[in-house]
């Protein structure tokens, strides 16, 4: 009987898992994240299917790395999202860079679309900070992310003067290179910038904007969209481990 109700529940999360990653290949652009758990739905699937007659095959040591794998990736998300709560902002910025995370044609996704918000709530509260968007154009956008970021923020009223695009950056790291060769330009040495992202993203964005020459920066995050947290905290598990062995 609890074999039959864990395999039901097995099945019944997979599914979860699959129909989520399937929508959100429709809602924004196919990443690693995507891929990722659409891969773990189809083996959580899988084993709840072969639960009662394959699985108890299977050595239990390997069970044991499949399923400690998970836990793993779970502890790890969960200390990156702990991370990203807490803001740093003073509201004396001079500066303040979005950092773009994937345009769907010329349309932003609800995550760029919060990031945004707080940039606009800065600006609110401090209106001679300047907003650099950043993001070049990628696969599967029609223009470039900071072209549909400035679109978004002009839509709330800020001002075009106030708006730096930085249509270069394919990456986290570059967003920081280029927005900083920008603001260097423009505001000199002594300046004062903050960075927004999402909040499983602040860690991995403070280490590599000090790789890119930026010191310290104070941030403020935008908290990820539930349906969009499993596959997003993946990705950035993946690129969290990118960082530690190649720096970038």
């Amino acid at each position: 009987m609890k074999k039959k109700i864990l395999k039901a529940l097995l099945i019944i999360f997979g599914s979860l898992l699959v129909f989520n990653a399937m929508l959100m290949s429709v809602m924004s652009n196919i990443n690693a994240g995507i891929i990722a758990e659409l891969l773990l739905g189809a083996v959580i699937i899988l084993y709840g299917i072969l639960l009662e007659k394959i699985v108890p095959k299977i050595p239990k040591w390997l069970r044991a790395v499949f399923w400690c794998g998970v836990g793993a990736v779970t502890v790890f998300v969960s200390v990156l999202l702990g991370l990203g709560v807490t803001d740093t902002v003073t509201g004396n910025e001079d500066a303040v860079v979005v950092l773009g995370s994937g345009i769907r044609g010329d349309l932003l996704t609800v995550g760029l679309k919060n990031r945004l918000d707080c940039a606009v709530e800065m600006y609110e509260d401090n209106p001679d900070i300047v907003i650099v968007v950043s993001g070049g154009q990628g696969p599967q956008e029609d223009i470039t992310e900071a072209l549909a970021m400035e679109r978004y923020l002009l839509s709330r009223n800020i001002p075009q003067t106030s708006i730096i695009k930085e249509e270069q950056a394919t990456s986290t790291y570059e967003n920081f290179v280029y927005s900083k060769q920008i603001l260097d330009k423009k505001l000199g040495e002594n300046y004062k910038a903050a960075y927004v992202t999402n909040d499983y993203h602040i860690y991995r964005a403070g280490a590599l904007a000090k790789i890119a020459g930026f010191g310290d920066l104070t941030h403020s995050h935008s908290t990820t969209v539930w349906y969009t947290v499993i596959p997003s905290c993946m990705r950035e598990c993946m690129a969290v481990v990118k960082l530690w062995l190649f720096k970038q």
